[in-house]
């Protein structure tokens, strides 16, 4: 960040008085320029025993698949973001929706919040952002082909908790390893 969006003014990076952090300041007009992590909304829609996913029709990861997700809009709640993802994404309505993941993702400063919900009448074709879409069983699913490890990890639940006939919510920190791999702190 170079100038504030406040009034124009050069920023500077500094600790604020009272503060423990470096923030983007303007020392014109006093504004602090606070950058929080991202929170990233989406759904596992069901449709009898199968889910849908997405293959991504944007960077990052283009071609690969995916749940419908994206970051959450201003005045919408995580439910209505997880919601409104699944139509842009998958020209889908879900119903019944329940939180199943959070996973904090430092690296890339996200939050993931996954529900699950019931895709209405089984019904889903390509959004804008979708190459296509598909509802493929557990057996079908293409795990060397899942664009992001949260995506995959959240899959790996889902389908361990359906084996279990008990799914619950789970909480975590996906923490990338200087190797690249990835693990995950469940808690």
């Amino acid at each position: 960040m170079n100038y504030c969006s406040s009034c124009g003014a050069r920023v500077s990076l500094l600790i604020p008085e009272g503060d423990n952090r470096h923030r983007y300041v303007c020392e014109n007009c006093n504004t602090i320029h606070y950058q929080n992590p991202k929170i990233v909304t989406g759904c596992i829609p069901q449709w009898q025993d199968r889910i849908l996913l997405c293959k991504r029709a944007i960077e990052p990861r283009y071609g690969l698949w995916t749940l419908p997700a994206g970051f959450m809009e201003n005045e919408e709640t995580m439910l209505q973001g997880a919601a409104r993802e699944t139509a842009e994404e998958a020209n889908a309505e879900v119903k019944n929706m329940q939180l199943f993941c959070v996973f904090s993702i430092a690296h890339i400063n996200q939050v993931y919040t996954m529900y699950r919900g019931d895709l209405v009448n089984g019904l889903a074709s390509a959004g804008e952002e979708s190459l296509e879409v598909a509802l493929l069983n557990e057996n079908e699913i293409p795990w060397q082909q899942i664009a992001f490890q949260v995506i995959h990890e959240t899959l790996r639940l889902y389908y361990r908790d359906k084996q279990q006939g008990n799914f619950k919510t789970h909480y975590g920190d996906l923490i990338k390893q200087d190797n690249g791999t990835y693990y995950v702190n469940y808690f």
